[in-house]
């Protein structure tokens, strides 16, 4: 028997395998299997070579489990290891000294790039004791037996075995039990071994026999050794991929296309990418792709590798060219993967620009869903707009699609303001905002509908492309404005009568949540609505905005701001302002000349004291200020009394408020049945 001390300088390298080297206890189980597969392909590779007489035998790695022992046994039937080679690739750790090592990665343990042997080490994240049985695949090779507590401590002895190949029996420490239940250990090798390029054995197939499950004598094989990524894309058909996903993701609806990737230089790269069906759960969506370095799983966290935009894709890369630290678990950055990103979204890019030009009708059904990935990366991506452009589309209400270029040529002619802007026209909601589409089209315009996730947040970055463009929701300002074509045309009202006719419905106005109106006259015209209500497009696309982009919390605070705008050309809006004349003049009269002269009073205080530095206005003249402006005060707050008041009892001014909140679906609740009543009343 051989005893001695792995070769190591300090007595700490079980605990920095524990804390530091592996991310997740559970990956022991992918580096056991693993490390049986990699032995049994250098055994094949051998036989291949001619390097090896002998019979291969069953090359099947078997995981058995032992829960009375406390045991899991990884078996193989591969090269194995000679008491030379247990020495060499067991006992001295590929590693200069864990001391240096501590010191030079204390802040970040997982950057250091993977070592040989090292794998074998994650067992003892959930072991307390750990034993070789191996006999390598040499003539009169004999067996050995390898053991260790978790201690530097090891001992070598003989032992017996049969063939050529090894088992790694893992003795589960207390702390780790819950890899000694059959279900969970079945669940990790579906996770992590379910591809892996050898037979990978765990019990027997199970049967319904006499009201219970039996074991049946055929082997439990828990993977595919031949994915659908590693054969040619040329000897596959559409059902052979949609059953692959079916696999992958079994509760998924069918995707709407996928990319069969398989590169060998500058980097080797396979893989399969789906498009799924989804339209609104980015979220959701992602991790997705899962990684895999030579069919063995890696990670479904693949940022970095796959551009932000694309972690939205289902599907499965393979490569061994992906730096990975020792764990197997990390992405290292560096410019390898940076060029496998860039071939990605090349791939990506030239795939939907061929569909879109191979089949233009199957593309625009499928890009409600497609567009979520578009404008993900149109926002993400710097230079992805360069190439989405060419595939790209917009929708308009009526369900048309055109290409950028397309729909530039469409409304060229009509939608040119009077600066030369050329003004996209939008609506998010078509059934809330009907009447606004309806209005913009009477006058001959286009609409698009942005009624994506993203569709609002890609227009900054459009407007940023289209040369002398602009977005306007149809919502935004009345229809004759929504394109100023010239000067807007004056109200042929006195400025008393503009701000009394908008004090008789700022009066009345709903108090709201988070809403807040400002009334303003317009001369719209006779045919136009009486009122209606708008919205700024700048501040509720910043609001809109604050729910992506970090630092822009300030807007999503800020309630939203809605201008009723009064049509002064109206047949309604003047009978209201004649009929308010009518009832108010004799008493507004004496406190609109009231006020007149107080601000006239107060502009020529103003005036003496305008000239003179802070310390030279007399008390005297600050309290005649404040005494007259109070007076003001006084007064506007008597108007607006009288104002609100009449408003009060006006069933017209309160019919009309409640229609355009009505048109807008801001009308609910007691204030709805109100209306409702009202209406009756009125048609009597």
């Amino acid at each position: 028997m051989q005893k001695g001390n792995i070769g190591v300088t300090t007595e700490n390298i079980f605990p920095v395998i524990k804390k530091f080297l592996y991310s997740d206890q559970e990956i022991f189980l992918r580096e056991m299997v693993s490390n049986a597969v990699d032995a049994t392909q250098k055994m094949k590779t051998l036989a291949e070579k001619g390097e090896y007489k002998g019979e291969l035998g069953d090359l099947t790695v078997r995981v058995a489990l032992d829960a009375d022992k406390g045991t899991i046994t990884i078996s193989d039937h591969g090269i194995g290891m000679t008491e030379e080679e247990i020495d060499k690739y067991i006992n001295q750790i590929a590693f200069s000294g864990v001391t240096d090592f501590l010191e030079k990665y204390k802040d970040n343990a997982n950057n250091i790039i993977g070592h040989f042997g090292l794998g074998f080490y994650s067992s003892f994240m959930v072991s307390k004791k750990v034993e070789i049985i191996t006999r390598s695949y040499k003539e009169d090779a004999k067996a050995v037996k390898w053991s260790c507590d978790g201690s530097p401590a090891y001992e070598i002895d003989d032992a017996e075995r049969a063939d050529h190949g090894s088992d790694i029996i893992l003795y589960i420490d207390d702390d780790s039990k819950e890899f000694l239940d059959k279900y969970k250990l079945e669940q990790l090798l579906q996770k992590y071994c379910k591809f892996l390029p050898v037979p990978v054995a765990f019990g027997k197939k199970t049967e319904w026999k006499d009201g219970k499950q039996v074991d049946t004598e055929e082997d439990n094989i828990i993977n595919n050794v031949e994915p659908l990524w590693t054969k040619t894309p040329s000897t596959l058909k559409d059902e052979d991929y949609k059953s692959f996903y079916r696999t992958l993701y079994p509760m998924q609806d069918e995707p709407l296309f996928w990319i069969h990737l398989n590169v060998d230089y500058p980097f080797n790269l396979t893989g399969i990418l789906y498009f799924p069906r989804i339209k609104n759960s980015i979220e959701l969506q992602k991790n997705k792709i899962q990684l895999y370095c030579n069919q063995v799983f890696v990670t479904d966290q693949v940022e970095g590798i796959v551009p932000e935009f694309l972690t939205l894709l289902h599907g499965v890369i393979d490569s061994p060219d992906i730096p990975l630290n020792v764990s197997r678990s990390y992405l290292q950055s560096d410019r390898e993967v940076k060029k496998i990103s860039t071939y990605i979204t090349k791939k990506v890019s030239d795939r939907l620009k061929a569909i879109f030009n191979e089949d233009r009708k199957a593309y625009e059904e499928k890009w409600d869903h497609l567009k979520l990935f578009i404008n993900y990366g149109i926002l993400t991506e710097e230079n992805f707009y360069d190439r989405a452009k060419d595939f790209s589309l917009l929708k308009d209400t009526e369900g048309k699609y055109f290409t950028f270029d397309e729909y530039r040529t469409l409304i060229e002619a009509a939608q040119k303001d009077k600066d030369g802007n050329l003004v996209y026209l939008y609506a998010t909601d078509k059934e809330e905002q009907y009447s606004y589409i309806r209005a913009a089209q009477d006058k001959g315009y286009s609409v698009l509908l942005l009624d994506g996730q993203l569709d609002v947040p890609c227009i900054q970055t459009l407007e940023q492309k289209f040369e002398k463009s602009r977005f306007t929701r149809v919502d935004a300002d009345t229809v004759d404005h929504l394109i100023q074509k010239d000067d807007k045309p004056q109200s042929n009202l006195s400025d008393t009568e503009r701000d009394n006719l908008s004090a008789v419905f700022q009066s009345q106005m709903p108090k709201m949540d988070k809403a807040e109106f400002i009334v303003e006259v317009n001369a719209l015209g006779e045919e136009q609505r009486p009122v209606v209500i708008t919205q700024n497009e700048w501040m509720r696309r910043m609001k809109e905005m604050s729910r992506y982009q970090s630092g822009m919390g300030f807007y999503g605070q800020m309630p939203d701001s809605y201008n009723l705008v009064l049509n002064s050309d109206h047949p309604l809006v003047k009978r209201v302002l004649s009929d308010a004349q009518t009832q108010l003049d004799e008493q507004l009269k004496p406190i609109e000349s009231e006020i007149k002269g107080q601000e006239a009073r107060l502009a020529a205080l103003n005036q003496q004291t305008d000239k003179k530095k802070p310390e030279e206005i007399t008390q005297e003249e600050k309290d005649d200020k404040a005494a007259t402006q109070k007076a003001i005060d006084e007064q506007k707050d008597k108007k607006q009394a009288l104002i609100s008041g009449y408003a009060q009892g006006n069933d017209i001014v309160h019919q009309l408020i409640d229609l355009a909140l009505l048109q807008n679906g801001m009308l609910k609740g007691e204030a709805l049945d109100k209306f409702l009543r009202r209406s009756v009343e009125l048609i009597k």
